[in-house]
Formats: C-alpha cells, sequence, structure tokens
C-alpha cells in the first residue's frame, strides 16, 4: 500500500492532508493518533470507499476505488463490524463462498468453533466481542494480501484481544498477510507491530519500521537546557520537560550523543507515539513545527 499526497476533505475541512506513506509487504502496521485524526478516513480510502480531493492511494500498485481485481485482495474489518444482523454465522460464510473469488471457508468454520461463537444464532443477537470476532474470521477466510482493521479489538475483552492479535499474527506468517491495524490500545499493539504510522490533525507525523523508529530515538538526563538549544548527535527535540538544574528530552538522534554529559535511555513504542502526539498538540498552540519522520 502506498500513498502520495493523499488528502480527503468534508466541506471545508481536511480530514487528510499531504498523506504520503509506503507500507512494506508483510508487515503488521499500527496505526495510532486521537479521534479525528483521519484513520478511518485513511482506511476508507484504501478500500475505495470513498474518493480522493488530493493526492492518490495505491494498494498492489492499483487504485482500490471501483476496482474489483484490487478488492480481491482487500480485507477490511470497519470500526462498527457491520454484518447483517439476521444473518447467521454460517449464512455469512456461505455468502462470503459465493462473492469472492478467493475464500477459505474452513478457516472461519475452525475460528468460530474455536472461540466456541455459535454459528446458528443470528449475529444480532451475539455480543460486541461475538461480533467482532466473527467480523475478523469472515475477512481471513478471504485470504487477502492487505488486511485494514478499524478499531477491531474496541469490544474484545483482554483475554479476547490477546487471541486477536495472535491470529493476526499468524495470518502473516502463513498467508504472508500485511496488516494495517488502527487502535488506542498501545500495549497490545507494541506486542505485535513491527511498524508505524502516526497520524496527528491530519497529517502524517511518524512512519517506518518500529525497530528504526526506536533505535533513532531516546531519552536523554543532563544538565538544564534552553528550549531550542543544539544538542550534539540530536537531529530534533521531540518532547523536554525541565526542572532548576535539569533536563530530561526525548529525541531523535542523528549521531553520537555525549555520554559525559547525558545519561541515555531507551524509549519504548509508547513513549514515542504519547511524545509525537504531545508535541503536535503543543506544535497547534504556535510553537515551532515539528518535523515529519519517516524511517
Amino acid at each position: 500500500m502506498q500513498t502520495d499526497g493523499l488528502g480527503k476533505r468534508y466541506g471545508q475541512t481536511w480530514a487528510l492532508r499531504g498523506c504520503s506513506l509506503q507500507l512494506p509487504a508483510g508487515r503488521i502496521a499500527a496505526l495510532v493518533g486521537p479521534n479525528g485524526a483521519g484513520k478511518s478516513t485513511l482506511l476508507h480510502l484504501a478500500v475505495g470507499l470513498l474518493q480522493p480531493d488530493a493526492g492518490q492511494v495505491r494498494v498492489f500498485g492499483q487504485d482500490p476505488r471501483d476496482n474489483i481485481d484490487a478488492l480481491a485482495d482487500l480485507g477490511f474489518v470497519a470500526q462498527d463490524t457491520p454484518l447483517y444482523p439476521d444473518f447467521t454465522a454460517t449464512e455469512l460464510i456461505t455468502m462470503g463462498s459465493r462473492l469472492n473469488r478467493r475464500w477459505d471457508s474452513e478457516i472461519a468454520r475452525e475460528r468460530l468453533t474455536r472461540l466456541g461463537i455459535p454459528a446458528d444464532k443470528p449475529v444480532g443477537k451475539l455480543s460486541g466481542g461475538q461480533r467482532a470476532q466473527v467480523a475478523l474470521a469472515l475477512a481471513l477466510a478471504k485470504k487477502p494480501r492487505l488486511l485494514l482493521l478499524d478499531e477491531p479489538v474496541a469490544a474484545l475483552d483482554p483475554l479476547a484481544r490477546h487471541e486477536f492479535m495472535q491470529a493476526l499474527m499468524g495470518a502473516v506468517g502463513e498467508y504472508g498477510t500485511t496488516v494495517l491495524l488502527s487502535s488506542h490500545l498501545l500495549a497490545d499493539l507494541e506486542r505485535v507491530c513491527d511498524h508505524l504510522i502516526v497520524l496527528q490533525t491530519a497529517h502524517v507525523q511518524l512512519s517506518g519500521a518500529v525497530d528504526d523508529l526506536l533505535a533513532t530515538h531516546c531519552r536523554l538526563v543532563g544538565p538544564r537546557v534552553a528550549d531550542g538549544a543544539a544538542v550534539p548527535g540530536v537531529a530534533a527535540m521531540i518532547r523536554a520537560s525541565h526542572t532548576e538544574r535539569q533536563s530530561t528530552l526525548l529525541v531523535r538522534t542523528d549521531g553520537p550523543v555525549d555520554t559525559d554529559r547525558w545519561a541515555v535511555h531507551d524509549v519504548t513504542l509508547e513513549d514515542l507515539v504519547l511524545a509525537y502526539l504531545g508535541a503536535a498538540d503543543t506544535r497547534s498552540t504556535g510553537t515551532a513545527a515539528l518535523p515529519e519522520v519517516a524511517a
């Protein structure tokens, strides 16, 4: 999946603007950002449900909108897991087999049986978590090359979330599926995702392989420095806090840091996401712009 200057607006408001990113095949990518950042809009553009107002999106080199060949390779679970409420899971599986070129009913049946979800009960009478699992089972039965998930675990309990994430990892390993997963649950994402995309105020703020991003960011603790002061080895200061004598900085590095002056600490994925989102919030109040980062 690749986007170049992708944008979508509703009236005079841009829900997504200038979005350029490339998602490598075979990755599980986390798509994070606050409500209203443009995550759902990006996913709906990627599956052809919306038409862009600027730029383009390509999935396996093709425009997904009204493109049967491209859509055959896509699986999508929307935020509200829309399913025909009067249909049973068995009926939905049968319908899927008749509507999709590439379909494996056994994947869906085995998954629902393992989870103890009744296949003969109308899905409208299932719990929210069970409906989410049915939607995922149907999406995996399509054997998509790219699976897009919009807040799929919001309705699941911790055990079900863990099982859901394990299923995603299994799909990537078995079928080579690429996954783009939108979620606010950073702890769950950190366990399974190897690529990160941060959206904020309709823009891509950060994008890249998790290992690369973590390797080029760290937390520095040392003597008090002024905001905006140059620090050797630091390409960008993402977030800073100060006491009277000490500064704590989350930074992106471009070279060695003076370890005699600074104590250097690794950061987690959660540290990184919260720092960039917090820095973007500060930027919106009129302070210096934070550079967009792609690794």
